[in-house]
């Protein structure tokens, strides 16, 4: 394995993404790409978001489709069948990582295994901040966030701990729970087998829940990533949640059909496809 791709999910919020970009832009490895995955933003934002991309140190993609609510499943799809990479890894748009983040994500990478990482929640009045100063939160030592903790900005510390765990990543190989692809990692072969997100998820809710189980119904196991590779979170509102209940219950029957692994609407539609996602 060597290159990654890192799919980077945005909807209007140019200016998260930028901090987003730049914690990707100041990686010790080099050896991945980048593609945004927009859900939908206006023509102003996209201009603003492909004028930053021109300082990308790495290849970068711009995958947009125009907003009809909340589809990041979709545009997930369309950036995976955009891709180079041989394994990908799944972060929101409005997360900021440290600089080992990608290595970190390398050594975890496992045959048979995702990763599902975790993350650090801003509180809502320091995003603000972290927002409007342009703080560069992956240049920062753990003494920082240390005191960020105790000034309740941050929801926990302990997740910038490293720890090497060894066997314990493995215990809980078919938990779908608290998986995220807000810090997701999974070889593409695993994400085409079982034809990646599936469409029929509409609107917020549970299609990366979804994807999970079908990977563990196809027998890839969960290889946990925590005190390894967490992601700062910048608080954001909530999507709509009108079809949140639909979607769950979609879920729980999924969930007992153990056969069910590949889905109906996914990447698959869009693979032929892959040569004429422009680079930026």
């Amino acid at each position: 394995m060597n290159l990654i791709s890192v799919i980077v999910t945005t909807y209007n919020w140019p200016a998260a993404l930028e901090l987003c970009l730049d914690s990707l832009f100041a990686q010790q490895d080099p050896a991945f790409e980048i593609i945004i995955a927009d859900d939908g933003s206006t023509p102003a934002n996209q201009e603003r978001t492909q004028a930053y991309c021109a300082n990308s140190p790495v290849p970068i993609r711009y995958v947009h489709h125009e907003d009809q609510g909340f589809r990041a499943g979709t545009i997930r799809n369309k950036a995976v069948a955009s891709s180079q990479g041989g394994y990908l890894l799944f972060i929101d748009g409005d997360c900021v990582l440290r600089p080992d983040f990608i290595a970190r994500h390398r050594q975890l990478a496992e045959p048979g295994y995702f990763v599902p990482g975790n993350r650090v929640l801003l509180s809502e009045s320091f995003t603000q901040e972290v927002i409007e100063k342009h703080i560069p939160l992956n240049q920062k030592p753990l003494s920082y966030f240390m005191s960020l903790r105790l000034q309740k900005k941050i929801n926990r510390v302990s997740a910038f701990i490293r720890l090497p765990l060894g066997f314990l990543r493995k215990l809980q190989p078919n938990k779908w729970q608290k998986a995220m692809t807000c810090n997701l990692a999974l070889w593409k072969s695993d994400f085409l087998r079982t034809n990646g997100f599936d469409e029929l998820f509409e609107g917020w809710g549970f299609e990366d829940s979804d994807l999970v189980i079908r990977l563990i119904h196809a027998g890839v196991k969960r290889k946990e990533g925590r005190f390894a590779a967490p992601v700062l979170h910048l608080w954001h509102r909530h999507n709509d949640k009108s079809k949140q209940d639909l979607n769950y219950q979609r879920l729980l029957d999924r969930l007992e059909q153990r056969d069910f692994i590949v889905a109906i609407k996914g990447v698959s539609q869009y693979c032929g496809d892959a040569s004429n996602a422009p680079r930026v």
